[in-house]
């Protein structure tokens, strides 16, 4: 997947589910789930041996489901990643090690920025989409707001992760420069424990309801 249209993916659904999922054998209802509720889009983090499985699994039976790798960390995590066919990946900080690796591997990459320097290094290391992390510990949209503002022109657009809910999803929607959002929400572990399957196709209804018509 090139950026290109990993963006086209992230400006139609606008909300990213960061799942951390322990037991492969729960992928299948899982994206289940999502598709039903019209957010076919994960991003399976590297928080659980099971990941690479998961991603693994997705990509060869819901072909219709963009998946990605999250908390990225090692080159190991890359490669893993890469093999088990991720479209994309994310960090919650920027290595150019790891970007180089996942770069090779023709895997686009989301970096971590919390400031102005590390959004200048990740520019320079060729990422237009940036994951704003931890958004709301920072100072959530005021923070990226008075941050982005100076390189708006360089046309980086964000993924705020981090404290982002249903509560406060349309305010981020409707912040500049925000592309989408990464979300544990949509699919908690709880969730994925007690199989509420019907309660993560009915969160990404909702979602959707509020990236077409904003808050009620």
């Amino acid at each position: 997947m090139s950026y290109d249209v990993l963006s086209k993916t992230l400006e139609q659904y606008r909300v990213v589910p960061v799942i951390a999922i322990e037991d492969a054998a729960k992928a299948l209802p899982l994206a289940e789930a999502l598709i039903e509720g019209g957010l076919p889009v994960a991003e399976i983090t590297f928080r659980t041996a099971a990941a690479a499985e998961v991603i693994r699994t997705l990509r060869r039976e819901k072909p219709d489901l963009v998946v990605g790798a999250g908390t990225v960390l090692t080159l190991e995590n890359a490669a893993a990643a890469a093999d088990a066919g991720a479209q994309f990946a994310v960090a919650p900080g920027t290595n150019p090690k790891i970007i180089a690796a996942a770069r090779d591997r023709g895997v686009p990459f989301i970096p971590g920025i919390a400031t102005p320097s590390e959004l200048e290094r990740a520019l320079e290391l060729e990422c237009p989409i940036q994951k704003f992390f931890p958004s709301e510990a920072l100072g959530g949209t005021k923070l990226l707001k008075a941050i982005s503002g100076p390189y708006a022109h360089t046309g980086v657009r964000f993924v705020p992760t981090g404290g982002v809910n249903a509560g406060n999803l349309a305010e981020y929607l409707a912040t500049p420069g925000v592309i989408a959002v990464g979300g544990t929400w949509v699919a908690t572990k709880q969730d994925i424990a007690s199989d509420a399957w019907d309660a993560v196709a009915q969160r990404c209804r909702e979602i959707a309801d509020i990236v077409a018509h904003g808050a009620a």
